[in-house]
């Protein structure tokens, strides 16, 4: 019944391809899967996905904030998950497509805007299936690290969770080499659906 539930919450998951949930037949990805979960549980979810296939931090940057704000108006109880960087270590003309300089000054930025306006949450970029990719990103999610403890903004490692799930890399493997089936997206869910700060979101019905 409607009155069981608690107050609509809307959230904005912003990112690339990950985010949209690339590879799942079920068109769900993660995203769409801890959506599914917490209403289950009781609550009133409106959810965005606002993944775009290929984007790095630089796209992120010039569009986060205006297609945030636009769906998230002041009056509503908004709320931000960020998960990104994968693009912007692919290797492309001989060197990585986003520098990692520019990458941490990029993410400080989308970041210190988000977080200005609505309480927000980070999760790692995950695996491929290319090792040195994997190196790659394993160290721009480090970077990801210090930028969030230095604004407060919880961090979710689901990079080494994933890299070390057969399920994963498998689905991984057997797909593209990047995105996972809809097993792959399950376990991707599993990890942030028990996340304390996803769950301090979402008090007990």
């Amino acid at each position: 019944m409607k009155s069981e539930h608690l107050s609509e919450v809307r959230i904005c998951f912003v990112g690339e391809s990950f985010v949209n949930g690339t590879g799942d037949p079920e068109c769900l990805g993660w995203t769409g899967r801890i959506c599914v979960d917490a209403n289950k549980k009781g609550h009133d979810i409106t959810y965005y996905n606002l993944g775009v296939r290929r984007e790095t931090t630089t796209e992120l940057k010039k569009r986060s904030l205006r297609e945030i704000s636009y769906r998230l108006p002041k009056e509503y109880d908004g709320r931000v998950v960020f998960s990104f960087g994968v693009n912007d270590t692919y290797f492309e003309n001989g060197k990585t497509r986003v520098s990692t300089v520019n990458s941490i000054l990029n993410t400080r930025q989308i970041l210190t805007e988000a977080k200005k306006l609505y309480p927000v949450l980070m999760v790692s970029p995950p695996p491929v299936a290319d090792k040195e990719h994997n190196q790659r990103i394993s160290d721009l999610s480090k970077q990801f690290t210090l930028i969030c403890k230095r604004l407060d903004i919880p961090y979710l490692d689901v990079f080494s969770k994933l890299e070390s799930s057969t399920i994963w890399m498998d689905d991984v493997k057997n797909h593209d080499g990047a995105h996972p089936n809809k097993a792959g997206y399950q376990e991707f869910a599993e990890i942030v659906k028990n996340w304390d700060s996803w769950l301090n979101w979402f008090p007990s019905v």
